[in-house]
């Protein structure tokens, strides 16, 4: 099959399911915390397991016949999780016993017809098996007692079992995948633009802040360029940040901007650019990221004879003239406005990231650059140019090899950033120049 096979994760809330899902990618992906309700969106994981890939769907707690917003889009979510899925493993809690919810939710998941595996967890030591006695009342096949915290108990029987039901998958040949982090403060509709982008209900989207709380990965393909975007929990300002869930998750969005490849920073058309819009801006730039400055919400500007693009392009690049290579967008992911145009500009943005000089070409520019603007003297000294070379991509880094450190000033490394953005664009990465020191020869 084209795609991995899929293992959906589902049961209530505070079972274990994310310690279950970080017991078998080895590290913390998952958020796990004692408050139920942690994991609100569908978030998937590649894993392997005795040679056999798969992907596994971490869902929210599901407490059925609740009305509660927020716990119906989890619903919604674990009942697309299963649909997709080849197999659902069913996580209960050995330790609290069989629930009416665990009931409601056994019923609900043999609608599916699908292959379930229904796991105990929290079953320690052998002296707590006798717990799991009471969850074959729910009918859904022998229970697997675990525990996903030790990873001990039937574990890897549970996955032998799994895997061995599930369709092969063969990979196929490696494409280029750009990663994008979704970012911005919280509201400013991420998520939503992530469910225009894909075209399907992915990650809840709610107007209560904070609702986005892990960084949450899809993959998309587009002719011949894959995506992962990465939604991320809102970025406010440290101040405000409650220790916690959401301190850890902001942890995970500024983690998501220093693993991708292209920030899209997304910015709410009804207030502005914000402080807070050019600290995420000043993150992705001190981690060398390329970046799109995307503005949401267009639809809700009535007057645009009089507030032109042009005027709030204007506007942007006056108060943050540090991210004049940055491209700005105007979209509205509610009508769908211009969103599929994110993906060429992030295409071209990673192309100019990962963008190589010439040695020869370079030295050219540079020295060019020197002759039509000379840097002044400074007591009777000259600032010399002697050999540019290109020593990375991601972001851009050059080095200038110069007579004389103390000669340097910011206002001429500016001027050969341009220059250099002038001759090679450069649009949307970020460059560095390093100047360093050689003596003349002879001295």
């Amino acid at each position: 099959m084209k795609r991995r096979p899929l293992v959906a994760i589902v049961g209530r809330p505070n079972v274990g399911k994310s310690t279950f899902v970080n017991r078998l990618l080895g590290s913390r992906e998952s958020i796990v915390d004692d408050m139920p309700g942690v994991t609100r969106d569908r978030i998937y994981f590649d894993v392997s397991w005795s040679g056999k890939e798969f992907t596994v769907i971490d869902t929210g707690g599901i407490i059925p016949g609740m009305e509660d917003k927020i716990m119906l889009s989890i619903f919604t979510q674990v009942e697309i999780a299963t649909e997709q899925a080849d197999a659902i493993i069913f996580i209960v809690d050995g330790l609290e016993g069989l629930t009416s919810v665990d009931t409601d939710i056994a019923n609900l998941l043999r609608r599916s017809d699908k292959p379930i595996f229904l796991t105990v967890n929290k079953i320690d030591i052998p002296e707590k098996s006798a717990f799991i006695a009471d969850f074959y009342a729910l009918g859904i096949g022998e229970p697997h007692a675990v525990s996903a915290m030790h990873g001990t108990g039937g574990m890897g029987d549970l996955l032998d079992e799994v895997t061995n039901i599930l369709p092969e998958y063969v990979a196929e040949d490696e494409v280029r995948n750009i990663k994008l982090a979704i970012v911005g403060r919280p509201n400013v509709g991420k998520s939503s633009l992530v469910n225009a982008l894909l075209g399907e209900e992915r990650v809840i989207v709610s107007d209560v802040s904070g609702t986005t709380r892990d960084a949450i990965n899809t993959d998309l393909c587009i002719e011949n360029n894959c995506f992962t975007l990465t939604d991320t929990a809102g970025i406010r300002k440290k101040a405000k940040v409650e220790y916690g869930v959401e301190q850890f998750a902001v942890t995970r969005a500024i983690k998501a901007i220093q693993d991708s490849d292209v920030t899209v920073l997304i910015i709410d058309v009804t207030e502005g650019l914000t402080d807070q819009d050019k600290k995420i801006a000043e993150i992705s730039n001190d981690a060398g990221k390329a970046i799109l400055l995307v503005v949401n919400k267009w639809d809700l500007v009535e007057n645009k004879e009089t507030y032109t693009i042009n005027e709030y392009t204007k506007s942007i690049r006056q108060e943050a003239p540090y991210l004049d290579y940055a491209p700005i967008l105007f979209i509205s992911a509610k009508t769908r406005q211009r969103i599929t145009k994110i993906f060429p500009m992030a295409v071209e943005a990673y192309d100019y990231a990962n963008k190589k000089i010439s040695t020869s070409l370079l030295n050219r520019i540079v020295l060019e650059a020197f002759a039509l603007n000379p840097p002044p003297s400074e007591r009777g000294k000259i600032l010399k140019a002697y050999y540019s070379t290109q020593v990375a991509v991601g972001p851009p880094t050059f080095i200038i090899f110069i007579n004389d450190e103390k000669l340097v000033k910011i206002n001429y490394k500016r001027y050969l950033e341009k220059k250099l953005r002038e001759a090679f664009g450069f649009i949307g990465t970020p460059i560095r120049i390093i100047t360093r020191e050689r003596k003349e020869k002879g001295k």
